[in-house]
């Protein structure tokens, strides 16, 4: 007969394998196209009928080698996820082309659900990542035409063009069919309704009137 404890661990692993297998199930059919119709709410997008799914599901006709006007900031972000292809539904990756103007940024920022990897395609970048707290560690790298670079999911990164003659372009790839992203300074100032000036200040320690005049900014979003 099994003893207490074996059976405690018994239970233990069990869970902590179903919450693995929970967190990133695998496809369990060839494809799951979006039905973006369906009346049904789950996480994602419920499938289409496979009778009705086609070859343009999969495509999209993006144009990723075109070049993109920039914003403000000197970025833009053409994100191509399970809102542009509905096959991607269920898959887990999308992927991005990112313009960058001279000295051009694309700011401090997360992807909620999604890890980056991504490659420089013309210009130089200096890039980087920093790490949870305490340490709150920063990796950063200067990347060249044809160097790859990886931003762990959820982890504060960006990426910056040093060069203030010459644009720059990186394709990225991202592990989730909606990675999502939160700029830090959109989040933190643009808010709607605004976050407290009495809990930012207390927050950033600088004056209120510092916050007062960082939430009057118009805080543009670079992702498109």
């Amino acid at each position: 007969m099994a003893s207490p404890s074996f059976c405690l661990l018994a239970a233990l692993l069990a869970l902590v394998s179903w919450q693995a297998i929970a967190s990133d199930p695998s496809p369990l059919q060839d494809f799951c196209v979006a039905d973006k119709h369906s009346p049904v709410l789950v996480n994602g997008f419920a499938c289409l009928d496979p009778k009705y799914v086609t070859a343009d599901h999969f495509f999209k006709a993006a144009m990723l080698d075109t070049p993109r006007k920039t914003n403000k900031v000197g970025s833009n972000v053409t994100l191509i996820n399970v809102m542009q292809i509905p096959g991607l539904n269920t898959l887990g990756i999308s992927i991005a082309r990112i313009d960058y103007a001279p000295l051009g940024e694309n700011p401090p920022h997360t992807h909620p659900r999604a890890t980056e990897i991504l490659t420089v395609l013309e210009g130089t970048l200096y890039v980087g990542f920093v790490t949870s707290n305490p340490n709150n560690t920063l990796f950063s790298k200067v990347l060249n035409k044809g160097d790859v670079f990886v931003f762990p999911e959820g982890l504060i990164h960006f990426q910056f063009n040093p060069n203030p003659h010459q644009p720059a372009v990186a394709i990225a790839a991202l592990s989730s069919q909606n990675p999502g992203a939160i700029t830090i300074a959109n989040a933190v100032f643009g808010s709607k309704p605004p976050i407290s000036d009495k809990v930012l200040a207390k927050a950033f320690q600088v004056e209120k009137g510092t916050i007062d005049w960082l939430q009057a900014q118009f805080w543009e979003n670079n992702h498109y």
